[in-house]
């Protein structure tokens, strides 16, 4: 496995010590599979908030869409990944960045704390 694929699975996979390995090794941290997912989209969508900080830190775009429009902040919503929001928010995620938003979806899946947190933030 080469170290692009094993940063794909590390991502999925949530191992933030290989990710970080991988990316100070020269991985690109915004790295993109063939639909566009980034690693942090990926660790994102799977609930993986260390692997998300990790990312974050290493300048990871919080705001880098998908192939369909969808944002990582977006994947966590829909996920209710709420420590991954958290950390994609601290991270500068736009709730209003992708289609649909994250905003779109909390409001979708009548996540009001999550609006009203993403009004604080924004």
């Amino acid at each position: 496995m080469g170290d692009q694929e094993a940063a794909f699975a590390a991502a999925r996979e949530g191992d933030a010590g290989r990710l970080a390995e991988l990316i100070d090794g020269g991985v690109p941290v915004n790295l993109s599979n063939e639909v566009g997912d980034t690693l942090i989209m990926l660790a994102a969508y799977h609930g993986h908030v260390e692997a998300v900080s990790t990312l974050v830190n290493r300048g990871a775009d919080t705001n880098k869409a998908n192939d369909r429009g969808q944002t990582p902040l977006a994947g966590a919503v829909f996920k209710a990944s709420d420590g991954v929001v958290e950390a994609l928010l601290d991270g500068g995620a736009d709730p209003f960045a992708g289609t649909p938003s994250a905003v779109d979806t909390a409001r979708m899946f009548g996540r009001l704390e999550l609006l009203a947190l993403f009004e604080r933030k924004g």
